[in-house]
This record gives structure tokens, C-alpha cells and sequence, in this order.
């Protein structure tokens, strides 16, 4: 077995109910983008999706560290 990590990250997004916070409109209608292995691959996926919704303004896209909430204790 390899002795690097797994650094996954999630893209996700939705309708924000105010522009200013980070509330969604309708959590049923969450967009998971995926799961990526890096940041890398995540922001790629994150600028192509938020690329694509562009004229929404209400709508946004974030990259969550998913390694950051799966091992606390060696925050990369």
C-alpha cells in the first residue's frame, strides 16, 4: 500500500437564498459535482461548473477539503 494520502475533495453547489451567506434555497436541489482526489482535479471541476452557471448569480459553487473532516488530527 502506498504511503500517500488520499486529499478528497467535494464540489458542490446550489441556489443561495441571500447573496451575502452561504444559506441554500433548497437543499433537496444541492448539485454534487463529485468527489476529486486533489485539490487540483476539485478546482477544475468547481471553475467549470461555476463557469457554467455564470448568469445565475445566486448560484455558487464550493470546493469542501473532505481529508480536513476525515482526519482532523493531520490537517494538510
Amino acid at each position: 500500500m502506498s504511503d500517500n494520502k488520499q486529499l478528497l475533495h467535494l464540489v458542490f453547489g446550489g441556489e443561495l437564498s441571500d447573496l451575502q451567506g452561504v444559506t441554500f434555497e433548497d437543499v433537496s436541489k444541492l448539485d454534487v459535482v463529485g468527489i476529486y482526489p486533489d485539490y487540483a482535479s476539485a478546482y477544475n471541476a468547481w471553475k467549470d461548473v461555476s463557469q457554467k452557471n455564470v448568469d445565475s448569480a445566486r448560484t455558487r459553487y464550493f470546493i469542501v477539503h473532505l481529508h480536513k473532516l476525515l482526519d482532523p488530527e493531520n490537517d494538510h
